[in-house]
């Protein structure tokens, strides 16, 4: 797996992907923005899961990991939203 933007997007953070509106109960992937430091944890780019309220700028997702269901506090420039 490369951890590398394409060189006309790096650096980048798009505004319209950091202050995004996300539903409560709408299913989510989470995908790292590299742009940002700290560094994202690689145990949780790709995984999906479902929007279960928001705290403060950002949101709490649940997600499944094996049989367990397990929370996260994610920031929603790391959240894309899944379409049906």
């Amino acid at each position: 797996m490369i951890k590398r933007k394409s060189l006309r997007n790096k650096g980048k953070i798009k505004l319209s992907k950091y202050f995004q509106d996300i539903e409560i109960g709408e299913r989510v992937s989470v995908i790292s923005e590299l742009g940002l430091q700290p560094k994202f944890p690689s145990k949780l780019q790709g995984r999906t899961g479902i929007v279960e309220s928001r705290r403060g700028n950002s949101y709490i997702i649940r997600i499944k990991d094996l049989n367990k269901e397990k929370t996260y506090i994610i920031h929603p420039v790391h959240l894309r939203k899944i379409k049906k």
